[in-house]
């Protein structure tokens, strides 16, 4: 049995797809059956567990287990505990706190465990970096650099960027003026981008932006979830500031952001800071429903950033 946990959804189902690939190369005529872990009831498990007609091995995969109802789950372990000789079981869990009793029985009966954090800032460059190098392309810091910057932290959007510049690249390296080329249109509607210009005290760019943003299909919720990340960088640097100069790993940020955030920091406080989170959630809930016009509630929530900033005692 192999179990596949953590958050990051994209490199799980990788995962899970190349255990697939693999268990077919040992039995091509194995075969898939899927489940999510929502819709498991006792026959959905018989018939995943079992062989059918036209084979004599059964991958079953079992996805999302953390939703499986707590009466299926007894029968799941035990099923779990005593996988038959002709069955490869892979299950993955999203390692949150739903489930967490499920996901640490089922850790302690797995013959292989692979685990999938979420990747921090800091480590999206050898991410990126590592793709191209799958591909057989090399691709550089700043290449890497500048492809974060153009479409942000999200993994999936990261590996398909890289399989389009590998296929659309008769060179061996990837630099960073074909990613410009390709993706430099990107990074003025990221959420990202709206959130730099917002919180450094640039309304007018933060709302063009913003207004870009939207009308290209970033989602509003990317944005708040955008400053609120800021935000929270910010005042990890306040805090640590006060004492010594941070690194970026403390903060949870890029190293080549430390100093674009020491910059905006300077504007604000931790007061001021837990001022502008208080009304980025506020502006969340608002988008999410409570709002008749979500594209005005980030506008206005834009604006307030600014006054907040703006009342806050700049640093000398």
């Amino acid at each position: 049995m192999t179990l596949i946990t953590g958050p990051e959804q994209f490199l799980a189902e990788r995962e899970l797809a190349r255990r697939i690939a693999q268990a077919q190369e040992e039995n091509p005529e194995a075969g898939v059956r899927t489940t999510l872990g929502a819709d498991l009831v006792p026959t959905v498990l018989d018939e995943i567990f079992g062989t059918d007609l036209f084979s004599s091995a059964t991958i079953a995969c079992i996805t999302d287990a953390e939703k499986t109802p707590s009466d299926i789950q007894p029968r799941l372990l035990k099923l779990a505990g005593d996988v038959p000789e002709n069955v490869a079981l892979i299950i993955t869990h999203s390692a949150g706190n739903t489930g967490k009793a499920l996901l640490d029985k089922l850790a302690s009966l797995a013959t292989i465990v692979i685990n999938n954090p979420v990747l921090k800032p800091a480590s999206l460059v050898n991410f990126v970096i590592q793709e191209a190098r799958v591909g057989g392309k090399k691709l550089d810091m700043n290449a890497a650099r500048s492809l974060i910057d153009a479409l942000g932290y999200d993994t999936r959007s990261l590996a398909a960027a890289v399989t389009q510049l590998i296929a659309d690249s008769d060179k061996d390296s990837i630099s960073a003026g074909m990613v410009n080329q390709y993706f430099a249109g990107r990074a003025t509607v990221t959420s990202y981008k709206v959130s730099d210009d917002a919180l450094a005290g640039r309304v007018g760019e933060a709302i063009f932006k913003l207004r870009w943003a939207l009308s290209t299909g970033v989602a509003h919720t990317q944005i708040t979830s955008a400053l609120a990340g800021s935000l929270r960088q910010m005042g990890m640097y306040l805090a640590i500031s006060a004492q010594r100069q941070p690194t970026a790993a403390e903060i949870g940020a890029p190293s080549w952001k430390l100093k674009e955030i020491a910059a905006s920091s300077a504007s604000w406080t931790q007061i001021s800071i837990a001022r502008a989170i208080r009304a980025v959630s506020l502006a969340d809930a608002q988008i999410k429903g409570a709002a008749r016009d979500p594209d005005f509630a980030l506008e206005h929530l834009i604006i307030k950033l600014s006054h907040i900033r703006r009342s806050a005692p700049h640093k000398h």
